[in-house]
C-alpha cells in the first residue's frame, strides 16, 4: 500500500482588498472635497449678504464675515421705513395661490395626456410643450389688455389667476409621473365602476405625489421671488409683494448720495429666508422625485 500524500498547502490567494479599499477611500475624500468647496461657493453669499446687514455703514462692503460692530437696528429702521410685514403677507398669499392653481390645473391637463387616447394627442401634446419656446415679452402686452378690459389690471388677480391655465413645463414633469403609473390600476377601478375623476384623485394623485410636491415648490419660488408682474400690475403700495416692495426699498434707501445699503441688505435677507425655509421643509420630495425619475429610466 502507498502511504496518503498530504496534501500541499495553497499560497495565499491576494485580492486586493487593501488596495481597492484605498482606491475607495482616496475617492471618498476627492468626492467630500469637491462637494465642500461647492458648498462653500453657494453659500458664500448668503453669508455675506446676513453679514452685511447686521453691520454699520462704513463697514458693509469690507469683506469680513464676522463684524467688528454690531448694527441689528437696520432690521428695525426697514421694519419701520415700510410695511414689511404687509409686504410679506402679500407674499405669501400670492405664492400659495399661484402655486396651487398652476399645480391643480397642469395635473388635471397632464392626467389627460397620460390617460386617453385619442387622435392627434401626441400632435397635441407637441403643440403644448411648444409654447415654451415663446418668449414671456411676447404675451405681455396681450396679457395686460385682456386684464385691463376685465378690470383687474391694478389688483393682485392677474399675478396668480393666470396660472389657472396651466404651465407647459409643469404638464410635461407631471405626465412623465403619470405615464409611469401602471394603467391596470386605472382599468382595474374602471371594473368597479370609477369614473374619471375618481381615478385621478384617488389614485394619480397619491402616486405621484412627489412631483405635485416638486411643481408646488418651483411655482412657490418663481412667484415669492417674481418682479416683473408686481412692476406691471401693482400701483397702491398696500398690495406690493416683497420684490416690489424691495424696489421701492431700493429707491428709497439705495439711490441718493448717502445710499444706505445695510439697511436695504436687511431687507434682502427678509425676502431670501422664507424660501430656503420652504426648500429645507421639501428637499426630501426633490430626492424622492429624482430618485423616482431614476428608476423609471
Amino acid at each position: 500500500m502507498t502511504a496518503l500524500q498530504e496534501p500541499q498547502a495553497r499560497a495565499p490567494v491576494d485580492t486586493g482588498a487593501p488596495r481597492h479599499s484605498g482606491r475607495r477611500q482616496r475617492h471618498r475624500w476627492v468626492l467630500w472635497t469637491a462637494l465642500s468647496a461647492a458648498a462653500v461657493v453657494f453659500v458664500y453669499p448668503f453669508a455675506w449678504l446676513v453679514s452685511a446687514s447686521l453691520k454699520p455703514r462704513p463697514e458693509v462692503f469690507d469683506n469680513v464675515l464676522v463684524p467688528r460692530h454690531w448694527a441689528p437696528e437696520n432690521y428695525a429702521t426697514i421694519w419701520s421705513a415700510a410695511p414689511v410685514f404687509t409686504w410679506m403677507v402679500n407674499s405669501v398669499v400670492v405664492a400659495l395661490a399661484a402655486a396651487a392653481a398652476v399645480t391643480v390645473s397642469s395635473a388635471i391637463v397632464a392626467f389627460g395626456f397620460a390617460y386617453f387616447r385619442f387622435p392627434g394627442r401626441n400632435l397635441l401634446f407637441a403643440s403644448v410643450i411648444g409654447t415654451m419656446m415663446l418668449p414671456g415679452a411676447v404675451t405681455m402686452i396681450p396679457t395686460y389688455l385682456i386684464w385691463n378690459e376685465l378690470g383687474l389690471a391694478a389688483t393682485q388677480v392677474p399675478l396668480w389667476a393666470s396660472n389657472l391655465f396651466g404651465s407647459a413645463f409643469y404638464i410635461f414633469l407631471i405626465r412623465q409621473f403619470f405615464l409611469g403609473v401602471p394603467r391596470e390600476l386605472f382599468e382595474a377601478a374602471r371594473v368597479d365602476g370609477a369614473g374619471y375623476w375618481r381615478l385621478f384623485w384617488r389614485i394619480a394623485v397619491p402616486l405621484c405625489k412627489p412631483a405635485l410636491i416638486v411643481a408646488f415648490v418651483f411655482e412657490l419660488r418663481a412667484s415669492w421671488s417674481d418682479l416683473l408682474k408686481p412692476l406691471i400690475y401693482l400701483r397702491d403700495p398696500a398690495l406690493f409683494t416683497m420684490p416690489r416692495g424691495m424696489k421701492s426699498i431700493l429707491d428709497q434707501f439705495g439711490q441718493a448720495g448717502e445710499a444706505q445699503w445695510e439697511v436695504v441688505l436687511a431687507g434682502a435677507v427678509l425676502t431670501t429666508v422664507p424660501m430656503i425655509i420652504a426648500f429645507f421643509l421639501c428637499q426630501r420630495y426633490f430626492v424622492e422625485g429624482v430618485a423616482t425619475q431614476g428608476r423609471k429610466g
